[in-house]
């Protein structure tokens, strides 16, 4: 009987040890990021330069493979059917924690995957056309009440953040303009510097070419504090519009059931590449910022945003055909 128990105490000390081991010794072999949109965007980029960086530091190639579509249910299905073992990850953004509030989705991020890390936070800015008579926030909330209606603001698609602040803002201030949404901010630019839409929130790496030649002039940023990038521009905060405080993100999830003990690893690995010297540089020169949160952290964050953009869709009264 003794024997017998020590037995079986050995063999569940082995296999306790057995996955941390794994996990210590992973990756072994290349792991394939999913990106959810076309090569070329803010998310390609940063998945891109943080993929190169985890192949210098641990040996093993890190693959990335952009499917876009389906508001990112496309990419969503491929790491659903991916095997746990964390060779396969997903990019998501603030985003896919929208798109169940206004489509009917088959997978939905909070529900249906492993969160991993957070890895980067964005700041928007508020750009309007130089025809807009105003310098500063307050001046444009006015002059947007004096004409309720007549003016639009352009997004990069229906539900995406950027429409989301744009309709938190309207919110907050009790201006009326309409959305105009775009096939992605490429399309929103062309109209924003002809003047056709002059208003728009947008992520404050793709607007600063357009602002620094000034075809567009920025207002505030949305962040909680000034971004390094833009030290002069005042947060919403700062210029009197204390609800508007959006932070767009990237972050990696895998699929269920992947080991806790491989999930933890690779998020490590992941905070120190996002969090090391010349990545902090990279980051902050687009406005942009690496975070590197545990699973437990970035979890709780996919469950706050939903929450606020919740509140959004309702207060604002979003629908979609």
């Amino acid at each position: 009987m003794h024997r017998t128990r020590l037995y079986i105490a050995l063999s569940a000390l082995a296999a306790s040890l057995a996955l941390p081991a794994a996990a210590q010794n992973y990756p072994t072999r290349p792991v394939r990021i999913v990106v959810p949109l076309a090569p070329g965007g803010g998310m390609d980029f940063i998945t891109r330069a943080a993929a190169q960086r985890l192949t210098d530091a641990l040996g093993q190639t890190f693959v990335v493979d952009n499917r876009p579509g389906a508001g990112s249910q496309l990419a969503m299905g491929i790491l659903a059917n991916s095997a746990p073992d964390g060779y396969t990850v997903l990019m998501v953004s603030a985003t896919t924690t929208i798109h169940p509030l206004l489509y009917e989705a088959k997978l939905d991020v909070a529900r249906d995957f492993m969160p991993v890390t957070q890895a980067t936070a964005q700041g928007y800015n508020l750009i309007v056309h130089p025809s807009i008579p105003a310098k500063d926030v307050q001046s444009l909330i006015k002059y947007l009440r004096a004409n309720p209606g007549v003016h639009n603001f352009a997004s990069s698609g229906i539900g995406s953040p950027l429409h989301m602040t744009g309709e938190l803002f309207k919110i907050a201030t009790g201006v009326q303009m309409t959305h105009v949404p775009y096939k992605g901010m490429g399309a929103a630019y062309t109209d924003l510097i002809a003047g056709n839409v002059k208003v728009s929130f947008a992520a404050i790496n793709s607007s600063q070419p357009h602002v620094k030649l000034g075809r567009l002039r920025v207002l505030a940023v949305t962040t909680p504090e000034r971004v390094p990038a833009l030290p002069d521009v005042p947060t919403m905060a700062e210029a009197g519009v204390k609800d508007v405080v959006v932070v767009n993100w990237y972050g990696l999830v895998a699929p269920l059931k992947t080991p806790k003990a491989l999930v933890e690893r690779l998020s490590q690995e992941v905070a120190k590449v996002v969090k090391s010297q010349d990545m902090q540089k990279q980051l902050t020169s687009d406005g942009s910022s690496g975070v590197g949160s545990t699973p437990e952290q970035f979890a709780a964050h996919i469950k706050s945003e939903r929450a606020m953009w919740a509140r959004v869709v309702k207060e604002a009264g979003i629908k979609v055909n």
